[in-house]
């Protein structure tokens, strides 16, 4: 999905459907953040889904691991920086207003990896600034189940999946989805792409956000997602 399919990424989930999503984001940092804020550093950044609408109020710096996902950002965010980097060990020597990190979250399998990225996260927010996270779920939240959709481009291909999310096992769980896709000549293909994900609950995002230096604070406004995506805020003290 993320390397020989990147190119197809958004027809999978299109940016127009992440406004509301960043809407959010940006809500939640005007109402914690002390001051002006005008940098974002955005952590597993994807495909640029959401900062096609973030970019509207922030600078953002935008870092993934793969290079054909940050690729096809640049095709519709190519006012912003991007840097290939994993984001449990980047380190860009600078620090930003904002830190966010979303879906990409969900990836981290261990409690060692989530260590590591709020490390990063921890490295690259001033004093004084925002660390906003939204992963998939939590054990709290988190629930087995089947969803479909996909979107045809404006260049004739086409793409639609059927996702389904499996129970827990432990701290993962799997995700299987079936994607068929349909060129412009109308021939089709279909591929199965699985990906484990991790699942934490609540009380070890607490604290590890305090282990690695950041201060968790209530979330200051309501969570519309709260049923199906989690949130966190924590600002790293002045």
């Amino acid at each position: 999905m993320y390397s020989d399919l990147a190119p197809w990424f958004h027809l999978l989930t299109a940016p127009a459907d992440y406004a509301d999503e960043a809407a959010f984001t940006v809500a939640v940092v005007e109402a914690t953040i002390e001051g002006d804020a005008r940098t974002l550093l955005e952590l597993g950044s994807g495909g640029g889904n959401n900062a096609s609408h973030l970019k509207k109020r922030f600078a953002c710096t935008l870092t993934d691991l793969s290079p054909e996902m940050l690729a096809l950002s640049e095709t519709i965010n190519p006012e912003c920086e991007h840097v290939v980097g994993d984001m449990r060990s980047l380190r860009l020597g600078r620090t930003f207003d904002v830190v966010f990190a979303h879906d990409a979250l969900s990836y981290l399998t261990t409690k060692d990896d989530l260590r590591a990225t709020l490390r990063t996260a921890a490295a690259h927010v001033r004093a004084g600034g925002v660390v906003v996270l939204t992963p998939d779920a939590t054990a709290e939240i988190f629930a087995p189940g089947t969803d479909m959709g996909g979107h045809d481009g404006e260049d004739g291909r086409g793409l639609r999946y059927v996702e389904w999310t499996h129970p827990a096992d432990g701290s993962t769980y799997d995700v299987d989805y079936a994607i068929l896709v349909r060129e412009a000549d109308g021939s089709t293909r279909v591929f199965h792409d699985r990906h484990v994900l991790g699942l934490f609950p609540e009380a070890n995002w607490i604290e590890l956000l305090r282990e690695v230096g950041l201060e968790p604070l209530a979330l200051p406004v309501p969570n519309p997602y709260a049923d199906e995506q989690a949130a966190f805020v924590a600002s790293r003290p002045a």
